[in-house]
């Protein structure tokens, strides 16, 4: 089948880099752009867009099928795209429990655009990669479906992330971005080129995500690529979880630079960032872009990652 192309959605690319003074960075002599993924569109946002649309693209109009939690902004953005490209989405759900219980305002926007969801215990939602487990989602889903993992990282992903380096090329001396399933970070990392070096912020908990992106580069470039390491200090207690001092510090952001600042990802990464700074982490004349990946979502409670 030939791939789709995405262009007629409209994307905003390359996505708009900002600078943006801020006396916490400036006084150590460090520089701030935003590269303001969240702009590329208003329905596919930040790195969803640079995961999704290569997958979509491949995928050339076959239905998808992909995973998630019941806030997932991933099962979002798929549902999204397969309205806009006319393609049936199948979304799995982590809960059977919740099979039962008034949809969401995240998955009434799912359902709204056309997936259909398939809520499964959470054991089986792990097995999820068990080939067995597996074909028995697929047998449940529309026929000649296309597997998509969850959070959308897989090497197609990967590859697409890598454009996201090459637009920072020679603008940036650190990329910094929020990591969730390590996707970006990884793509990142292989498009920013020689002298460039990417900083990712985990928002979760456990120490597991180097070997993941370890992993995805090997399957998407045959091996390392890039300069990138991890500060695992700023998840604040796991996938979103907030304090008091993160909402305070995600607030003051907003009234400084007229941004609205997305919770769960974003403000981590920020607030990673300013911590970065004033421990002397970049020389002075440093020049550093955060990668902002998303929009504010409606207040959620606590699920496990989904992006």
């Amino acid at each position: 089948m030939t791939a789709l192309d995405l262009s007629s959605l409209g994307p905003l690319l390359p996505s708009p880099l900002r600078p943006v003074r801020d006396e916490r960075l400036t006084r150590h002599g460090v520089r701030l752009l935003l590269k303001r993924d969240d702009l590329i569109h208003p329905d596919l946002v930040g790195n969803k867009w640079r995961k999704l649309a290569p997958n979509l693209a491949a995928a050339a109009g076959r239905p998808v099928l992909t995973f998630g939690g019941a806030y997932s902004n991933h099962l979002r953005a798929t549902a999204a795209a397969g309205r806009l490209l006319g393609c049936p989405t199948v979304g799995v759900v982590r809960g059977q429990e919740l099979a039962d219980r008034p949809l969401n305002p995240s998955l009434a926007r799912c359902a709204a655009d056309g997936m259909r969801l398939l809520f499964v215990d959470r054991a089986t939602y792990r097995a999820k990669d068990d080939p067995a487990v597996l074909a028995e989602l697929l047998r449940r889903a529309p026929e000649g479906s296309v597997v998509v993992p969850e959070g959308g990282s897989n090497a197609l992903a990967v590859r697409g992330c890598a454009e996201l380096g090459r637009e920072l090329r020679g603008q940036a001396d650190v990329a910094v971005v929020a990591c969730g399933t390590g996707g970006t970070l990884a793509g990142l990392a292989a498009g920013l080129g020689p002298g460039g070096r990417a900083l990712g912020i985990p928002v979760l908990r456990g120490g597991f995500l180097g070997q993941e992106i370890r992993a995805l580069q090997e399957r998407a470039f045959g091996g390392p690529a890039g300069d990138w390491s991890l500060d695992e200090r700023f998840h604040f207690g796991g996938y979103a979880r907030t304090s008091p001092a993160l909402e305070a510090f995600a607030d003051d952001f907003e009234q400084r630079h007229g941004l609205a600042i997305e919770r769960i990802y974003v403000a981590k990464m920020l607030y990673g960032l300013v911590t970065l700074a004033a421990e002397g982490a970049f020389p002075r004349g440093t020049t550093v872009a955060a990668v902002i990946t998303g929009s504010p979502e409606p207040r959620q409670p606590a699920e496990p990652p989904s992006r």
